[in-house]
Formats: C-alpha cells, structure tokens, sequence
C-alpha cells in the first residue's frame, strides 16, 4: 500500500475533477439554453475545445517536455478554477464562449502532462492496474455526476452546479501539491519555445515514428475505431428519440445504465489487471466495444438498446485502460507531451471531419443504416487491431516492465 500512496492521490484528485466536470457540464447546457432560449448556442459549446486544440496543440507539447509536469498541472487547475467561478456572474453570451475558450486552452495542457506524470510516477508494473483504477474514477463520475447536478439543479439551480466545479479544480490542485516532483533533469532541456524549436521538436516526433512503426499501426488502428465510435455517439439521441421513439427520461435512464455498465467493466478490468495479458485489454477490449455500438444501432426497442449500451460501456473501460498502459510503455517519456498534443490535434481534426461526414450521410440515407454501417468499419479496424496485437513475434510491445523497443 505504500507504494500506492502517491497514485491514490493522483486518482483522487482527478477523480474529484471529473465528477465537477459532469455536473458542470449538463448545468452549463441548462444554463446556456435558459439565457439564450436558443440550442445552436448550446451546440456552440461543443466545438469550443475542437478550436483551443487546434489553436494550442502545435506548441503546448513542447512546453510541457520543457517544464515541470507537477507544477504545470496545478497551475492549470488553479487557472481553470477561478476562470469557472466567474461564469455565473457573466450575462454576455459571447463573454462566456470566451472564458470557456481560456479554459480549454489551459485544459488542453492538462491531458498530455498527466500522461507525462503518470509514466514518471507510477511503476511499469503496476501502469495497467493504475489505468484500471483511472477508468473506475472516470465510470464513477459519469454515472453520478449528472445525477447529482439534476439533484441539485433541481432544488438550487445551475450556479451552484458551476461553482462546485471550480471547488473541485482546487481540490485536484491540492492533491497534485501533495504529490512529489518526478521531474529531475529539466535543467538541461530548459530553454525558450521558438519556431525553431518547434520544428525540431515536430521533427523529433516525426522521427520516432519512423523507428516505431508497429507501435504506431496499433495506435492508428485502436485510434481510427475509437474515433468512429465517438463520431457515432454524435447521433445517439437522435436514434434513441426520432428511430426507437424513446422519451427524454428513457434516454437519461439508458445513459444512467451504460453508467453502471462502465463501472462494471472498470471494476472487474481493475481487478484482473495482473490476471489478463496487455494484448488481451486492447485488442479484445476494442473489438467488443466496436460490436457493443453495432447491436447498439441494429437494436430495436428500449432494453435491446439499453443491453447494447451496457454491453459496449463494460468493454470500453477494458480498451482504455489497455491503451493508456500501452501508450506510456511505448512512447519515450522525454517525447512523450509533444506526441500527446500532436497527436490529440490530428485525433480531433479527423472526429470533426468523420462527425460532419456521418451527419451528411444520414441527411442523404436512413439514419439507422448508415450508423450501422459506421459501426461495422469500426469493427472491421477493431478486428484488424485485435489480428495484429496477437502477432506472436511482437509479444514485447505488450509487457508493462521493459525497455522501449522500436521497429
């Protein structure tokens, strides 16, 4: 347990942020819809973090290999804190696209450098079950998070619901503070972030995707079948409502059970982190998430809707927790922030080109039909990942304690 000291805290302390996000989030929504009457103003929300990923994520790699990964992370809690906290007292909608884009901009740090963090902090042998742990956090969260905010929209209001996520901001930074430094030798890579200094740095990654190609074919193909899925969430309510003609309290209970379902699958993933290959996470993982959103799409009526998206909940909490551990055994650590935020900015480009793509479809086909046919590529790229992962001469890209091999 000693050992474990310093990830609970970490778990804890983003833990606690991600249920201020959900109940932040479905308030935020309300509170949007009830100044502006208008739900192109709520759908303006959505592509607010698209646009500060592609406007910080060129660069934000190379600051966060460049400084201290402990630091950064509080700075940016603290920062994202007190920029939440002003949003009830703002009456300008514009105002507030503006504050949520400062917020975005510093959050797009935030991923990448716990990442970092969490390669330094936790043991290789114990990545797998720390990523188990994290998904568990995250399941928690969704699952009671919005419960809680409809609690207490209902008896207080929105404004609560915000400043209660920017408490959490403050907490987590608490944690992080509690935590130790894993940074030792920054003072030979410290220097200014120039153009220079980005090509080179875009150079860099570019180089090590060259010696890693079997590290990056898995990445690509665990990347392309997620993305799909996320483009296919895109579209969730409009078959729950106008195919399936569910009601809005049908729709909540479905999501408040695929809740229960991903918490299921993160509890037992954390369980048999030891148990299970790396292999096993990733590629079975990601293939009976990608079949779970094809019976979600081919189901016709509440519970077979609702079986598919447990089903899909369960295996996903498998497939991140799999991915993450094989991401931070396989990409060097000193490298690591600046393919993070690269890659974070291609991954967010390609989800808003398949998002349209997908959208135009169905205005042109069967809303049903086409999702279905999204869903089975993904599966098709999730059974290519899960053909390739059991390579047998590549067992050595899937154990948690060894070197970074590269080819």
């Amino acid at each position: 347990m000693t050992s474990w000291k310093n990830p609970i805290l970490l778990i804890s302390g983003i833990g606690v942020s991600y249920l201020g996000n959900w109940i932040y989030l479905i308030a935020l929504n309300i509170s949007i819809l009830n100044l502006t009457g208008s739900a192109t103003a709520v759908a303006g929300l959505y592509i607010i973090r698209p646009i500060a990923v592609l406007i910080t994520n060129t660069w934000s790699g190379s600051v966060i290999d460049r400084v201290n990964k402990r630091r950064l992370m509080i700075s940016i809690d603290i920062i994202r804190g007190v920029l939440v906290f002003v949003i009830p007292f703002i009456s300008s909608l514009w105002t507030i696209y503006t504050v949520l884009l400062l917020i975005n901009i510093a959050g797009s740090f935030f991923g990448p450098s716990s990442t970092v963090y969490i390669t330094k902090l936790v043991p290789p042998v114990n990545r797998n079950r720390f990523n188990s742990f994290m998904s568990l956090a995250s399941s928690g969260a969704f699952l009671l998070g919005p419960a809680i905010s409809g609690i207490l929209i209902m008896y207080v209001g929105t404004e609560l619901c915000i400043v209660i996520n920017a408490i959490t901001f403050i907490i987590c930074a608490f944690f992080i503070y509690l935590l130790p430094d894993v940074d030792e030798d920054l003072d030979n890579i410290r220097e200014p972030v120039q153009w220079k200094t980005l090509i080179n740095d875009w150079k860099a990654v570019r180089e090590f995707t060259k010696v890693a190609k079997f590290f990056v074919s898995v990445y690509l193909l665990f990347q392309c079948a997620m993305l799909i899925g996320f483009a296919l969430d895109s579209q969730e309510v409009t078959f729950i409502k106008q195919h399936l003609e569910l009601s809005d309290s049908d729709y909540g209970l479905i999501v408040s059970i695929t809740g229960i379902g991903a918490l299921g699958g993160a509890t037992v993933a954390a369980v048999v982190s030891k148990k299970l290959q790396l292999r096993l996470f990733i590629g079975a993982g990601m293939l009976l998430t990608s079949i779970g959103y094809v019976l979600f799409y081919a189901s016709f009526n509440f519970i077979t809707a609702t079986l598919a998206f447990v089903f899909l909940g369960f295996f996903m909490a498998f497939a991140n927790a799999g991915y993450a551990t094989f991401f931070q055994s396989n990409v060097p650590v000193a490298i690591m922030g600046r393919f993070g935020s690269i890659a974070d900015m291609v991954q967010g480009i390609i989800q808003i080109g398949l998002t349209l793509l997908l959208g135009l479809t169905i205005e042109l086909f069967s809303l049903q039909v086409v999702c279905i046919i999204f869903s089975i590529v993904g599966a098709i790229l999730a059974t290519v990942l899960f053909i390739t992962v059991f390579i047998p001469s590549k067992a050595g890209y899937f154990e948690e304690n060894k070197k970074l091999i590269t080819g």
